[in-house]
């Protein structure tokens, strides 16, 4: 059962997007993108398989040229999320992708004109298309760059709510709003700037974030505390390389802030001299065989005794380690003696006889 939380969530509206609800009271959901040519249809759903095993709930494919719009039909066809087709500069390929069938698309509308933009708006409409608004530092429009000096918190704000008048007028709410940025600051102050004028959902993310260790730090700071106060609809941890690298960051922010709790939470001392196990090994082995389980569990790994039940009580299941051999304990509780090599089998035994107890 989930802990109730105290975060006092921003009362924004809901949308549905490819029978996935984001905004009101629906679940802060998880997105990703791929980073497959997206005319390649079977990398691509490879990609969007993997990233589905791993708990995203929404994934975005790049759609650069018409033959990587034509491929969106065979792609949803494969796959079981939510598919948005990202738009930069060619209104026509937007509305390519939502005839096509694209649950959503992302566009930049400070890269086109309003005439193009009602354009897009128009087929949207049609089709019951969600759009996302997607402000950042390359779409800022430049007479927006010189009056407020430059790529800022305010600037990205009038952006997005220049662009909202757009699609007002034309009667189209089904929006969700992107204000990021690679600076940490920058995009916190300008998310707060348009949760406090709107209520549309919004999607959440530092982009541009690095690679994972940086991307992790930004991330977590960035979105952990904009979701802390309450403000963020759906996420994407943005990481240089790999998408799969994306999802157990964003499940972990989510976690730490006991907002949803998804998959398993791995907990592990950071070693000592006493520490005659090793941990590094066990943690690896422990995170890539519980990898794709969506159940929440909690998991202490621990390199001696004195790290072991104790300072793990709260764990569903752990390991306390000794020299060749460990103590399997659950609930800060000792259970049974595991021979060092018997690590991971047993644990895994154990918690899928924890999954059947539940059940009955």
């Amino acid at each position: 059962m989930q802990e109730k939380i105290s975060i006092n969530r921003r009362k924004s509206r809901r949308i549905n997007l490819g029978g996935v609800p984001i905004g009101g009271d629906a679940p802060i959901t998880v997105q990703s993108m791929t980073n497959t040519d997206t005319r390649d249809v079977k990398a691509t759903v490879s990609q969007i398989k993997e990233l589905e095993e791993l708990g995203c709930e929404i994934i975005r494919v790049a759609a650069p040229v018409e033959e990587a719009v034509d491929a969106i039909p065979e792609i949803k066809k494969k796959i079981k999320i939510p598919l948005i087709a990202d738009i930069h500069f060619h209104y026509q390929l937007a509305i390519s992708a939502i005839e096509k069938g694209a649950d959503g698309i992302r566009i930049n509308p400070g890269n086109l004109s309003k005439d193009k933009i009602r354009e897009i708006i128009k087929v949207a409409k049609e089709r019951e298309t969600v759009i996302r608004i997607g402000v950042n530092a390359g779409s800022l429009q430049k007479d927006l760059v010189l009056e407020y000096g430059g790529v800022n918190a305010e600037a990205l704000y009038i952006s997005a709510m220049r662009n909202i008048e757009i699609f007002e007028d034309m009667g189209f709410t089904a929006l969700k709003l992107s204000l990021k940025s690679s600076d940490v600051h920058t995009m916190l102050e300008a998310y707060r700037a348009i949760a406090a004028k709107t209520d549309y959902p919004l999607h959440v993310g530092v982009t541009e974030a690095g690679t994972l260790t940086d991307a992790a730090i930004k991330s977590a700071l960035g979105i952990g505390m904009l979701l802390n106060e309450g403000i963020g609809d759906t996420i994407r941890v943005s990481v240089t390389g790999n998408p799969a690298l994306e999802i157990p960051v964003a499940y972990g922010i989510l976690r730490s802030l006991k907002i949803r709790k998804v998959g398993p939470e791995i907990i592990s001392c950071p070693t000592c001299g006493r520490c005659e196990i090793d941990l590094l090994d066990l943690v690896d082995k422990a995170q890539k065989a519980l990898a794709s389980r969506k159940e929440y569990i909690k998991v202490a790994l621990m390199g001696c005794v004195v790290n072991g039940p104790g300072e793990a009580a709260d764990a569903d299941i752990g390991i306390a380690g000794g020299k060749g051999f460990g103590m399997l304990f659950k609930k800060g509780v000792a259970h049974k003696r595991v021979d060092e090599k018997d690590f991971i089998p047993v644990l895994l035994e154990e918690i899928d006889s924890m999954d059947k107890e539940k059940k009955q």
